[in-house]
Formats: structure tokens, sequence, C-alpha cells
């Protein structure tokens, strides 16, 4: 059953140096706060996923806290480069980066297979393509029933799922609504799960289109207030476009990105 905690001790507890980690969502609830509480922490060495890393990885990976990136897209969405994230990639600074890149399809199949408690499973994807060809995480096989050539890609369990969502109850049970992207999923192949959540309530009325993740999925909930900004959250407030558009830069330059980090997260 889910435990309410801090974000700074939930960090601590459930994220270790060298852990895969999945700080998910999609378009919005983009788990900013808990991020940069893993810079914060100084956390080193970890395995990072996501399927469309934008400004919060570009941020763990200039911090130092990243060591390899599993992704399907990675960019500042409509403005253009992660500068940190080529920085490493191009000149291992700060650290070396390895890369592990999928399809959205085949990293969300990553995730069903290890939510499911599958070793992997199968998709359509990858068939004619290079990437296909030369990923460690996709094989291809006849399907038992048919003869036909399918694609499997190996089950991922993160250590740690990230995630945000609008509201939790006091018993842990967290309501989400609007684009879920792989949510659930996550949720469900993690070994342990931390969702911050912009309020707790007594009583989750039920919104359109939305869904509970009950208690018993859910390790820590944490109340955290814009807990997804610049990113937006449904309901609550809108994305921050003027950062999304400044953020080259301030991250093109070392200096300027280090000065920024020790100003608005290492001093927050």
């Amino acid at each position: 059953m889910a435990e309410h905690l801090g974000l700074s001790e939930a960090i601590s507890r459930y994220v270790q140096d060298g852990d895969t980690v999945a700080l998910e969502g999609f378009t919005h609830l983009i788990p900013f706060a808990a991020g940069h509480e893993i810079i914060r922490q100084q956390k080193r060495d970890l395995t990072v996923s996501r399927m469309t890393p934008d400004l919060i990885y570009d941020q763990l990976i200039g911090a130092g806290c990243v060591r390899k990136l599993l992704f399907s897209w990675g960019g500042n969405p409509g403005v253009g480069s992660l500068y940190r994230f080529r920085d490493a990639v191009e000149n291992g600074w700060p650290v070396p980066l390895e890369l592990e890149e999928h399809s959205h399809a085949g990293l969300t199949n990553r995730y069903v297979a290890g939510a499911s408690g599958m070793p992997f499973t199968v998709m359509k994807g990858y068939l004619g393509n290079s990437l296909g060809e030369i990923a460690s995480h996709v094989r291809f096989l006849d399907c038992p029933f048919t003869g036909e050539t399918v694609a499997a890609v190996r089950a991922l369990n993160p250590d740690t799922g990230i995630l945000h969502a609008q509201r939790a109850d006091r018993a842990g049970n967290v309501q989400l609504w609007g684009i879920s992207g792989v949510f659930r999923e996550v949720a469900m192949a993690s070994g342990r799960v931390i969702v911050t959540v912009e309020e707790v309530v007594d009583v989750l009325d039920r919104r359109p289109g939305d869904f509970v993740m009950p208690s018993m999925a859910v390790t820590a909930v944490c109340e955290v207030p814009q807990g997804a900004r610049p990113s937006y959250v449904q309901d609550y407030y809108e994305r921050d476009n003027d950062l999304y558009r400044k953020w080259p830069e301030m991250s093109r330059d070392r200096d300027t990105f280090l000065a920024w980090l020790d100003e608005s997260v290492m001093g927050a």
C-alpha cells in the first residue's frame, strides 16, 4: 500500500545509484520536481528510460546523473536540440552517455512485457528496418500458429518508476485524466513506484476519461503542487512555452547551464 512521503525522502529511499529509473509523462504530467530532487541528491550512474526525453532529461544528463538513456525520441519539442544530451554523446561531458534507441511502439511494448510479468512480447514493428537488425533488445521469431515473422522485444522492469498525476486520496489511490501515455504500464512494470501529485484530497470525484491507480500499485505518494512545471497538467496549469523556447540559450554553453543549475535547482 502506498505511503505518503515528502519528495526528498521518497527519492532518497527509492532511487539508488546505478538504478534503472523511468520518469514518464507524455506531453503533460512530466515529473520535473522529482527529476530536480534526483539532481539535488546527486544520484549517479543511472540508466533512465523515457519515450520522449525532453528538458528534464537534458538537465539530468547535464548534472551528471545519467550513464545510459533508453528512449524513442529526444529533443526540445517544437524548438530543437537538447544541448546537454548532445554534449554528453559527442564529447562525454560531464560523463559519457550510452544510448539505446527504440520506436515508440517498441519501448511501450517493453513496458507492457514488464507489466505482464513476461520476459518479452511480440509486435509487428521493426520489420524491414535497420533499427530492428542492430538493436540488442529486439529479436525476430516465427509465430508458432501462422509462421509469420514478428519482432520480439525484451521486457523492461525499471527499479523505480516516477510519475506525476493530478490527485491522490489519503489512502494513496492516484487519479489521472488527460493524456496518460504509458502511466499504467510503467507503474505495473516497475519494482517501486513514486507518484507526485498536485494535491491530496479526501475524495476522488470522477472526471471524464479518468482512471484511478489503486494504492496497492503505488509505493509512495508525494504531494508536490506545480510538480510538473514547465510541462502542463490538464485542468491545473498550462505549459510554460516561454521556458522551452529559452532553454537552448540557457543550456547550449556548459558554464551557462551550470550557473542555471546552481541557481534554479541546487539552490531551490
